[in-house]
């Protein structure tokens, strides 16, 4: 019988076949969707930073970018780095969570003035770190994140969460009961523990490595989950 696994964004179709190859019944629905914002830059700083890929995307688009693009950027996850990279971005540093970023802005750029693109669901840890340390800075909302949540009707043994609005999105309408939910990283996981112990973290903060945690916790028969922390 195949596992049936739900996917909160849809898939690339490498992504899809890594899990149908494999005997999985894949369910996908974006339970959110991003609108980017245009904006006028009236400050910049001399050191940038990003917080998602979907803030990069949205600056791609800006008509001061060939000046923005000659500052240097700091950024959280891996990905936004190589976005940036590909795009002509000096990456001077990139953590995988904001905390990790925070402690290096502490030890490295308390003197410089940061200009900070973030979506509207941004989370406090960053801004309160550069307010209450006195950090120079100016905070641009660059996107917007949409809920499009939609009732699952079919059995799911698992669920692929990438975000916490994602889980936020998917218990508007749905409720978590024995599914085991895999998630991209300790903020999504802490998300979901709000609703259910079953949850698996991600190795890497990727959308590949979610599949695979998914993968080998079924092929492995694993069966252990934690205990109110994210694992």
């Amino acid at each position: 019988m195949l596992t049936p696994v739900l996917s909160t964004k849809k898939l690339n179709l490498d992504q899809q076949n890594r899990l149908l190859n494999k005997g999985y019944q894949l369910v996908e629905w974006d339970f959110i969707t991003t609108e980017y914002i245009d904006i006028q830059l009236d400050r910049i700083g001399n050191l940038l930073l990003f917080t998602s890929q979907n803030a990069v995307k949205s600056i791609l688009r800006n008509r001061n970018i060939d000046s923005l693009k000659q500052i240097t950027t700091i950024c959280v996850g891996e990905k936004t780095a190589d976005l940036l990279t590909r795009n002509g971005w000096k990456v001077l540093c990139y953590r995988e969570y904001a905390t990790e970023l925070g402690d290096y802005i502490l030890q490295n750029h308390t003197e410089d003035n940061i200009t900070f693109f973030c979506g509207n669901l941004r989370r406090d840890v960053l801004p309160n770190i550069l307010k209450n340390n006195n950090i120079t800075h100016k905070e641009y909302e660059v996107y917007r994140t949409n809920f499009c949540s939609r009732e699952i009707e079919i059995p799911i043994k698992a669920i692929l969460f990438f975000s916490p609005s994602g889980v936020i999105s998917y218990m508007q309408k749905n409720l978590i009961s024995d599914q085991i939910c895999f998630c991209i990283g300790t903020t999504t996981a802490n998300e979901a523990l709000k609703y259910t112990k079953n949850v698996v973290v991600a190795k890497k903060p990727t959308i590949d490595c979610v599949i695979d945690a998914c993968t080998v916790y079924f092929e492995k028969d694993y069966r252990e989950v934690n205990d109110g922390k994210a694992i």
